[in-house]
């Protein structure tokens, strides 16, 4: 089963660091560098630790060492016996006092290994080239014991007059020894004292540098969480301030940006925050002149358009009463005059739609409040095919409607201008032989949905984003043709606004879709176009 795209976003940015917040990487960044020199300090401890300890039990190895080979020429020069001791006359072995007794039937090993002073698990052999002539171990309880075979010809490895090193004994564990030559004898006394002491320091200080590195992680990764917080807070305010400006329409209507947006300590202006604080709010400033600027020529132009529309009507009125009156006695006219009084009439029906669409648009703008009544768009859709099937009979119309009539709450009058401007877009933008299907239906919320559908030549996709505004052109084959006014579009989307509702199109060439979106109930969009005004 393949996962969501959701889910596979959400563990992409989970792995990748440079989708994480500044406040995570900066954290994780200390945890890190945090970690790395706890664990320099503690392998750097370790490892003086460990060359200490060595060097301190090397020196302890060579003591016993040189003791043991001074025992053993000791020993060799003594008349057999049971108890052997020193007698007038004969050499001392080094370290000890006169007349010392060492028993040489205390076990097996080397009889030096019985002196007294010798360290418990001591470990002691007698080789001749290479072969163990007699090993043995101090036990923990101060006697002497054998050791294996194998243990025995590791110690014969050990070459003589050579450094201390370290050596795992068969059965007996990890071992520095040292190997030394007895005078006047062909045999090699190899010593070696066991590691453990050293192993288990320094097993215990990893353990208390692990803890101590443990809690020294969490109270520094606490502490720099707290710390980066309070460093950013003033840039998670700037960031809220930002997302504030962009939450507002700055599209229409007149905008007004609270002033400063980001307060900006005079102490920390100088800092990287407090310029950033500084930067944005004189950016701010230039966006909130350059707003109200925008917003004040466009209500001179808007108050431009309604008045000289409002006062077009007048003068059209009397040019259409004149036309008409001139129309009553064409055949009293020379044909040419008639041709041009028929040419002034049209284009004065024209240029009154013009006028009429423009006043219609400023009033809009202006946020003048819609009517507000119960709106059948079932019934507004077969009237605007009917009228749409007399306009163009050369189209194909097709009406697909609910069985329950659809009813929400709005501008009637504006509502039945929607459905008859798209039904004439289509037909003036389409060749004859078109089929316009208008289709009405229901969406999840209630709302109705408002389909216009034609199988024509499509929109030009670098039109598209555009089609809306007013005075759109296209290519040829969506030219404006038939008394267009190049509004018809601007009006739909501004009424369908007005509603608070949406309006999209999708078009390929043979499908051309527009799509209405309206609430049940518009208030909200009254609401704010009374606000806007």
């Amino acid at each position: 089963m393949s996962s969501s795209p959701r889910a596979d976003r959400g563990r992409s940015r989970f792995r990748s660091p440079r989708t994480w917040s500044l406040r995570a990487r900066l954290l994780a960044s200390q945890i890190v560098l945090l970690a790395l020199v706890c664990a320099a300090i503690g392998v750097g401890t370790e490892f003086a630790l460990q060359r200490f300890l060595t060097t301190q039990l090397d020196d302890r190895l060579a003591q016993t060492g040189h003791r043991s080979v001074g025992l053993f020429e000791y020993l060799q020069a003594q008349p057999p016996s049971q108890d052997t001791g020193s007698m007038p006359g004969s050499p001392d072995p080094p370290g000890y006092p006169r007349h010392i007794i060492i028993r040489d039937d205390d076990g097996p090993g080397p009889a030096f290994l019985n002196a007294p002073g010798q360290a418990a698990r001591t470990v002691g052999a007698v080789t001749s080239r290479g072969t163990p002539i007699d090993a043995g171990v101090i036990t923990a309880d101060g006697t002497r014991a054998g050791i294996s075979a194998t243990a025995a010809q590791q110690l014969a490895a050990i070459p003589p007059n050579h450094k201390a090193k370290t050596v795992e004994l068969d059965g007996l564990g990890r071992y520095r020894v040292i190997a030394m030559h007895a005078r006047g004898k062909a045999v090699t006394i190899v010593t070696g004292l066991p590691t453990s002491d050293v192993d288990e320091t320094l097993l215990t200080v990893l353990v208390i540098f692990g803890v101590v590195g443990a809690i020294a992680l969490i109270g520094g990764t606490t502490a720099g969480f707290v710390i980066i917080r309070r460093q950013l807070a003033p840039l998670s305010r700037v960031s809220e301030a930002a997302r504030q400006v962009a939450d507002l329409e700055l599209d229409r209507g007149e905008v007004r940006l609270p002033t400063p947006i980001v307060k900006v300590d005079p102490a920390s202006a100088h800092t990287e925050i407090g310029q950033l604080g500084s930067a944005l709010n004189r950016m701010l400033d230039r966006i909130a002149g350059a707003l109200s600027a925008r917003h004040a020529s466009e209500t001179r132009v808007r108050q431009f358009v309604a008045d000289a529309s409002h006062e077009l009507r007048t003068p059209l009125a009397a040019i259409r009463g004149y036309t008409e009156l001139a129309q009553r006695k064409r055949d009293d006219l020379p044909e040419d005059v008639a041709h041009a009084m028929s040419r002034v009439e049209s284009e004065t029906e024209r240029m009154t739609q013009l006028v009429g669409d423009m006043l219609l648009l400023a009033r809009l703008d202006t946020g003048r409040p819609l009517e507000r009544e119960q709106a059948d768009l079932s019934r507004l859709a077969v009237d605007a095919v009917s009228d749409a099937h007399i306009a163009g009979p050369d189209h194909e119309w097709l009406l697909d409607l609910p069985d329950e009539p659809v009813i929400i709450v709005g501008d009637e009058a504006r509502l039945q201008q929607v459905l008859v401007n798209l039904l004439a877009n289509a037909r003036t933008h389409t060749p004859p032989g078109t089929s316009v299907t208008t289709s009405l239906g229901v969406d999840d919320s209630g709302g109705a949905v408002l389909t216009v559908t034609d199988d024509g030549p499509g929109i030009p996709a670098w039109l598209q984003p555009e089609i809306f505004e007013r005075f759109a052109r296209g290519d040829s084959s969506r030219s404006r043709r038939g008394g267009s006014t190049g509004l018809g579009l601007a009006i739909v989307a501004a009424v369908v606004r007005a509603h608070n509702g949406t309006i999209d199109v999708h078009s390929v060439p043979g499908k051309t879709q527009f799509v209405v979106k309206l609430p049940v109930d518009s208030q909200s969009s009254h609401s704010a176009a009374k606000s806007d005004a």
